[in-house]
C-alpha cells in the first residue's frame, strides 16, 4: 500500500490529472478531519481543508519528499487555522449580551485593543499557545499536539504569554 501511495505522490507530482485528483479525493477526509480539530469554527475548519487541497493541487511539484505529504498537508492546515484566528481577533469585536451604554462601549474597546495589541506583542510561539488556548479555548493537549509541542512545553509557553500580557496590561500578577 506504502508504494502504491508513493507511486500516486510521484505520478501527481510529474502532471499526471488522474493521480493528483486521486490524491487530493483519499486526502480530503483526513485533511477536513485534522482541520476540525483546530480550527475554532466548522467553517474555518471547511474553509482551512479546502485551501489545503488547492495548495496541495497547485504545488504538489514542490514537495521534496514523497513521505512528507502528511506533515506539509498538516503545516498547511495549521497555518491557514492560525491565519483565521488572527483575522478573528483583529477584525470582530464582541458582541454584547445586553445594549451598552456608549461610555460602557467604548472602555471595553479600548481594553480590547489593549488585550490585542498585547497578544499581538507575545513572540509567536507564544501567541500561537495562547490564541489556541485561551482564545479558541482547545484543550492543552491538543494544542501541544496541533504545535507539535510536549504538554510540560505547551504550558510553559502558556504561563509565560499570560504573564507577560499581564504586565503589559499592568495587571497585579
Amino acid at each position: 500500500m506504502a508504494d502504491l501511495d508513493e507511486q500516486l505522490i510521484r505520478a501527481a507530482q510529474h502532471g499526471d490529472v488522474d493521480a493528483l485528483t486521486t490524491l487530493v479525493a483519499d486526502s480530503h477526509p483526513t485533511v477536513r478531519r485534522f482541520a476540525r480539530t483546530l480550527c475554532a469554527t466548522p467553517e474555518d475548519a471547511d474553509d482551512a481543508a479546502q485551501e489545503a487541497l488547492i495548495i496541495l493541487y497547485r504545488k504538489i511539484g514542490m514537495l521534496r519528499a514523497t513521505s512528507a505529504l502528511t506533515s506539509w498537508m498538516f503545516r498547511i492546515i495549521r497555518n491557514e487555522c492560525l491565519r483565521r484566528a488572527r483575522a478573528v481577533l483583529r477584525d470582530q469585536p464582541l458582541v454584547p449580551e445586553t445594549a451598552p451604554s456608549a461610555e460602557d462601549e467604548a472602555l471595553r474597546q479600548l481594553e480590547a485593543q489593549a488585550v490585542a495589541a498585547a497578544i499581538a506583542q507575545l513572540p509567536p510561539d507564544q501567541r500561537r499557545v495562547l490564541v489556541l488556548r485561551d482564545v479558541q479555548g482547545y484543550s492543552g493537549p491538543m494544542v501541544a499536539k496541533a504545535l507539535g509541542l510536549t504538554v510540560p512545553a505547551m504550558k510553559s509557553r502558556l504561563h509565560r504569554a499570560r504573564q507577560t500580557v499581564r504586565e503589559t496590561l499592568g495587571a497585579p500578577t
